[in-house]
């Protein structure tokens, strides 16, 4: 059995009207609301890992302002049981005015006929954030500090 690490690279961006951008996904046959954002690639920092997910993720040039968390305890992956999970979260701000499309409704897509993952985004309004809005162990962690923090 080989092991191995996943870094993970999430941005928290807080807009005007003080809702947290979230990212609701299907991935290989389950749904999580996670923060946007996705693995680190191999010669790559995490500030430029954290830019281009959002370019490809959402469209949406963004610039880091702060490092909020990196994992400090032992987490799986949910997707096997050999791979540890470390993330590292940013609070992100917009470079330009922010267009990418977004849901009132959580899971708010189709799933196309062997599609593995979709993904939509979705404005979550201060008072129903918490960490009950998000799926993963990590992102709980850090629902709750921004909720404390911010």
């Amino acid at each position: 059995m080989q092991t191995g690490f996943n870094v993970r690279v999430y941005g928290i961006m807080i807009n005007d009207q003080k809702q947290v951008l979230v990212s609701d996904e299907y991935i290989r046959g389950g749904y999580y609301t996670k923060f946007p954002g996705g693995g680190l690639e191999f010669g790559e920092g995490t500030l430029e890992c954290i830019v281009r997910e959002w370019q490809e993720e959402l469209g949406q040039d963004v610039k880091v302002v702060e490092h909020i968390y990196t994992t400090d305890f032992f987490q799986i992956s949910a997707f096997d049981n050999v791979t540890q999970i470390i993330s590292i979260y940013y609070l992100v701000t917009p470079l330009s005015p922010f267009t990418a499309s977004v849901s009132t409704t959580p899971f708010d897509f189709t799933i196309p006929e062997g599609v593995e993952e979709v993904e939509r985004a979705r404005w979550i309004s201060w008072d129903e954030f918490s960490s009950s809005a998000v799926t993963l162990p990590i992102d709980k962690v850090v629902a709750d500090m921004v909720k404390a923090k911010y």
